[in-house]
């Protein structure tokens, strides 16, 4: 079986972790939680209502990079909960790994707002309106597709899945 690596990106609270962790298990693949990989002043600066900068966040993304492209030299499939939100940071963590699909969580910001206010996390749901601004979908040419949040997990799971089954012709 060949190797599969997939980034589930979108913003703050739209379930990435929940989705990155069941495609992960469906597949086989190893799971990486982005978060993990921010240092602590991104952490502290987030966790103070303060947006990141690109300055902030190229270091976290190369470290992201570099699991994925590690796993990848040992044959291991990857899954990321990474939210992705520029093209410019989904061209770094593709940049060594190619094939690297997208699975971009959407969701009306009303949905995602309350699933934020129902959680435990570092990011206050104040700094989501920054993350829908700072978004750039996904372009014609990447690999990837966008699934509503509104479905239940695991018909979100099913549609990537399905999808990664289809064939393409750089496949």
């Amino acid at each position: 079986m060949r190797t599969r690596h997939l980034v589930v990106m979108g913003v703050s609270g739209v379930g990435k972790t929940t989705v990155a962790e069941t495609l992960a298990d469906v597949l086989g693949a190893e799971f990486a939680e982005g978060d993990l990989f921010h240092p602590e002043a991104n952490i502290t600066k987030m966790s103070s209502g303060a947006p990141l900068a690109d300055a902030d966040r190229w270091p976290w993304l190369e470290a992201l990079a570099a699991w994925t492209r590690e796993r990848r030299s040992d044959g291991v499939s990857t899954v990321v909960a990474c939210s992705a939100l520029r093209r410019a940071y989904r061209d770094v963590l593709r940049r060594d790994v190619p094939e690297t699909f997208f699975l971009h969580l959407s969701g009306e910001p009303e949905l995602v707002r309350d699933r934020m206010r129902a959680r435990r996390h570092f990011m206050p749901p104040d700094l989501l309106q920054s993350q829908f601004d700072t978004l750039e979908p996904l372009g014609p040419d990447e690999k990837g597709m966008v699934v509503d949040v509104a479905h239940p997990v695991r018909d979100i799971v099913d549609r990537a899945v399905a999808a990664l089954a289809t064939p393409t012709p750089d496949s």
